[in-house]
């Protein structure tokens, strides 16, 4: 069993290789950014934060700080690291696709390209929704409540995590129409099995929206809502690619299959097997 494996971790291994070596690259090229990226990954934060100056007459303006020896540096880092998965997106999914695509028909291998640009695509979207969106409204509540009283120091190591957390998290929340059209078009969903799990997925939705996103329930909501309307698109597209047979078609075949494992179990041979053993 494990010989028969071993040509599988090989290619495994292969396609992990590189998409590690592409995010070590698309590091070292961002990394040369990685001023400019802070700036524009803080910049909700300084609204928000100006926003507490504006609001409050007892408290003064809040402040970035950083309590660490280096911090900086290694907030550089991590800035550096979380753009580099970005650039070697493209990347990385080329390869989940070629481990994929030994099992695929010569005619779903040709999907890579749709594959890579709407996983792209809908990752990109994903940032771009939680930073103009969702982190507005969330800092914005978070900050300023209870900023009467207190002066926010924000420490820019907790908010680059707390930060790539959030993008990352809508970012793979947006993946879900993607997975779910290839997916159907390997025949491994239909639309029908999708609906039926809505009420789980539902369930599921709210569970990671609370664990991705701040201790709030707006941003929750504006996680949640989004995902609730894409698994809707995603049903959609299933049923353009792999629609379930109807229900009474399924049933007759269920039917014949079931008296054909009868008659084999008690020996009785088909008809239509019968007639042209005769004929012959």
């Amino acid at each position: 069993m494990f010989e028969d494996l071993k040509p599988h971790l090989f290619e495994l291994r292969k396609r992990l290789g590189i998409s590690a070596i592409s995010i070590v690259v698309a590091f070292f090229i961002m990394f040369y950014f990685h001023e400019f990226l802070l700036e524009w990954m803080i910049a909700p934060l300084n609204e928000a934060l100006t926003e507490v100056g504006k609001k409050s007459v007892h408290a003064a303006e809040g402040m970035v700080t950083t309590n660490q020896v280096g911090g900086a540096f290694f907030v550089a880092l991590k800035v550096s690291f979380f753009s580099g998965l970005l650039l070697a997106l493209p990347v990385i999914l080329s390869q989940i696709w070629m481990f994929v695509a030994p099992g695929l028909y010569a005619n779903e291998k040709k999907m890579i390209l749709p594959f890579i640009f709407g996983g792209t695509s809908m990752f990109a979207i994903g940032v771009a929704f939680a930073y103009y969106v969702v982190t507005p409204f969330g800092f914005d509540f978070l900050i300023t409540f209870g900023s009467f009283k207190f002066t926010p120091l924000i420490n820019i190591e907790d908010y680059v995590g707390f930060f790539t957390k959030i993008m990352f998290g809508f970012g793979l929340a947006f993946e879900l129409p993607v997975f779910a059209y290839f997916l159907g078009l390997l025949g491994l969903v239909d639309d029908r099995q999708m609906r039926s799990f809505f009420k789980y997925a539902v369930i599921i939705i709210f569970v990671v929206a609370a664990l991705l996103t701040p201790p709030d329930i707006l941003t929750q909501l504006l996680m949640a809502g989004p995902l609730i309307i894409l698994y809707g698109v995603s049903i959609l597209l299933v049923r353009m690619v792999n629609p379930a047979p109807p229900l009474e078609e399924e049933e007759d075949e269920s039917a014949e299959d079931g008296v054909a494992i009868l008659k084999d179990a008690l020996g009785i041979e088909d008809d239509n097997a019968a007639r042209s053993t005769q004929d012959k």
